[in-house]
């Protein structure tokens, strides 16, 4: 994609520009104060802190002269005035999400929607006139930490609301709609805040890698070139409470007994029988938790993940026909439901080609990879054109407190972004 006339006629300024990367990374730094504990960050999704995020991060906006609004949704936008007066085409969206998982990085989804803002603060300053606007976001609930519904705020962006519950509920039965309200949003006029198919030019994410592909190849950048697909499968078992030491074992209608089982046959499944690239088991509650009582209940929560929808497909049933064997065995009664279900996607060729050769301009060395976590892009190219930029995690990990990227590597991503955003 070249120039577009408009940006073309301001050069040589615009090959030039480069965001302010001392700003970028003190931003970064502030922004992690918010929901910091035990090393790590926590901003699970319409939290206190999550809201409390989002507020530091639109008065940012507001302060570089940006204007800062929320949708329905809850979704963070952020615009420069009048940036639309000259648009020609329909906007590019820039951004992530600002929530975290319970104790995790800083960087992950907050490096995204800083670096947007960057971006959109480094041309408002230098006066870039474009054909198309750019309006950064900041989604919401994408990691569905403590509201079970993630990639909320993409999905409502792209008009998924029939796959939405009417009334979500947090892990303990809160509503949705008061913490909602709370951060500016209103589930009642969700429709306001949907997109239609077309109505964007594309949608860049910039994110960390959060695995070890680009620091081992020694690469600054990654182009992505598709986003697994993923479904999350929650289940609940019900069994007979009773006394641990009363209770005879030939007796017993024990839930988490069977809860054991299926979590070996999901890892079985996943490692010697090969039906999906990764399965997880990451959250267990039992109840009553007690040392010494046969529980009552057990909720569990799987997650699958494959490029391959088929595979995925066949991975779900056989976990579904698992759960039937071992809860008949057990005795005990069980329901489970796929709450999500997204698709893998493929990056636009368009979009690819232009980061990379944004990166290549840039002198950067990158790679095409592919994402294996699931990202609000991936949602959102139901309904345009997007791309995902890559900058390499240390050691390859993420949602952990020790989430780390080099300094220079986080700029350089933002550096590309700005110029991808500039030839689009």
């Amino acid at each position: 994609m070249p120039d577009s006339p408009a940006v073309a006629a301001k050069s040589p300024s615009t090959t030039s520009l480069r965001i302010d990367g001392t700003r970028l990374l003190d931003r970064l730094d502030r922004l992690a104060e918010i929901g910091g504990e035990d090393g790590g960050v926590t901003r699970m999704g319409f939290s206190d802190a999550d809201v409390e995020g989002r507020a530091h991060v639109a008065r940012q906006a507001v302060e570089a002269g940006l204007t800062a609004s929320v949708d329905a949704g809850g979704n963070l936008l952020i615009r420069r005035p009048g940036d639309h007066r000259h648009s020609t085409r329909p906007p590019v969206l820039i951004g992530s999400h600002l929530d975290t998982v319970a104790n995790g990085g800083r960087l992950d989804g907050a490096y995204g929607v800083i670096a947007a803002l960057e971006v959109l603060q480094t041309l408002h300053e230098a006066g870039v006139e474009s054909d198309h606007e750019t309006i950064a976001v900041g989604f919401a609930n994408e990691e569905g930490a403590l509201f079970p519904q993630p990639f909320w705020g993409s999905m409502v962006l792209a008009g998924r609301l029939d796959a939405l519950p009417s009334e979500p509920e947090d892990y303990a039965g809160r509503p949705l709609r008061d913490a909602l309200a709370r951060a500016g949003g209103d589930l009642s006029q969700l429709k306001t805040a949907t997109w239609a198919p077309g109505s964007l030019t594309a949608y860049l994410e910039l994110h960390v890698e959060q695995g070890p592909v680009l620091e081992r190849l020694g690469r600054t950048i990654g182009v992505v070139e598709s986003i697994t697909g993923r479904i999350h499968m929650s289940v609940q078992l019900h069994g007979r409470a009773g006394h641990a030491g009363t209770t005879p074992m030939d007796g017993r209608q024990d839930p988490l007994v069977v809860a054991a089982g299926l979590i070996h046959a999901v890892q079985t499944m996943a490692t010697r029988e090969n039906l999906c690239r990764v399965a997880t088991v990451g959250r267990v509650e039992v109840l009553p938790n007690s040392p010494n009582t046969i529980p009552d209940s057990v909720r569990l929560d799987i997650d699958l993940r494959d490029s391959d929808p088929t595979r995925l497909d066949v991975a779900e049933h056989t976990v579904r026909q698992a759960l039937a064997d071992l809860a008949r065995a057990g005795n005990v009664r069980a329901t489970i439901e796929s709450t999500v279900r997204s698709a893998p996607v493929h990056t636009d060729p368009k979009v690819r080609d232009t980061i990379a050769a944004s990166a290549g301009e840039l002198g950067f060395a990158q790679e095409t990879l592919p994402s294996g976590a699931g990202h609000d892009a991936q949602v959102v190219a139901d309904i345009a054109p997007v791309g995902m930029i890559f900058v390499p995690s240390i050691d390859g990990v993420s949602h952990v407190p020790v989430e780390r990227t080099a300094p220079d590597d986080l700029v350089a991503g933002a550096e590309v972004l700005l110029r991808t955003v500039l030839k689009l």
